[in-house]
């Protein structure tokens, strides 16, 4: 489970052509697959890389470097957020994607572990042999493979996942730091308690974390020195229940009840047109 660079020209990354960085990519890809396990899965998190305004689709052109390597896409997850970075030239942001591949038909997927409840828990089957009971899982229901919004109301939608920023609980000064909990709806579905997970861009360790507090071993790599240490502090942390993090499933502000939300009384006067 990794989120690897996106070659837009952070801290941690040089900007360079879209071709070398594809190559450079490629050769850890082949190093993953080398150690993966053959019931086990990669999950590729990625945004887009966007050079003189132009958008490329990260996700789409992976896709072709894992497939060509024999492995097999189970899911194009599309984890959408609400807040991000604001453009005036075309639609603003909101999403990135996980790819979840596996090396075999064979692979661990867990779906009672990551159950999310159902909109209708008392529906009942109304004929057929079932007639009278109800049709859907006790347990909940399965997540589906949109990652955003876990119920609606008439008037507005409450996000789950929210991505990490100024305000997150978990926001440290890593810039494209990912949520505990986004990695622990893969390590809880792909991975049994005690597997080994590996995050070959570990950046301030939110796979590990993720991990750790399920049950998991978990190995991390990391180049930059500050973030290893960020990461390692929080580590200790975790085993201190120092940690503050998001508990997974956890209901997520209702921005209607801030008074920012509240149309302002002079919005349309004349000194704001």
């Amino acid at each position: 489970m990794t989120s690897p660079p996106y070659n837009i020209g952070k801290e941690y990354e040089l900007k360079e052509s879209i071709e070398h960085y594809l190559e450079t990519q490629e050769e850890v890809i082949d190093e993953l697959i080398r150690v993966l396990h053959p019931q086990e899965s990669i999950c590729w998190q990625v945004g887009n890389f966007v050079d003189d305004s132009e958008v490329f689709p990260l996700d789409i052109i992976f896709y072709n470097i894992f497939k060509k390597r024999g492995l097999r896409l189970r899911n194009r997850i599309i984890w959408q957020f609400g807040h991000g970075l604001h453009s005036s030239k075309k639609f603003s942001g909101r999403y990135e994607t996980i790819l979840w591949f596996t090396k075999n038909d064979d692979y661990t997927f867990n779906l009672d572990s990551v159950r999310i409840p159902s909109k209708y828990p008392g529906k009942k089957h109304f004929k057929g042999p079932h007639k009278g009971k109800y049709s859907g899982n006790p347990k909940g229901k399965n997540p589906s493979d949109i990652w955003n919004i876990l119920l609606h109301d008439w008037e507005k939608e409450i996000w789950d996942i929210p991505n990490v920023k100024a305000n997150h609980i978990e926001k440290t000064e890593h810039p494209c730091q990912y949520p505990i909990e986004l990695v622990e709806r893969c390590v809880l579905a792909l991975t049994d308690k005690f597997d080994w997970v590996l995050d070959p861009y570990a950046g301030v360790g939110s796979t590990m974390l993720a991990s750790l507090k399920n049950d998991r071993r978990v190995t991390g790599i990391e180049k930059i020195e500050k973030y290893r240490q960020i990461g390692l502090d929080r580590l200790s942390k975790l085993e201190q229940n120092e940690l503050k993090f998001r508990e997974i499933g956890t209901p997520v502000y209702d921005h209607t009840k801030s008074k920012l939300s509240e149309m302002p009384q002079d919005f349309f006067s004349d000194k704001h047109k």
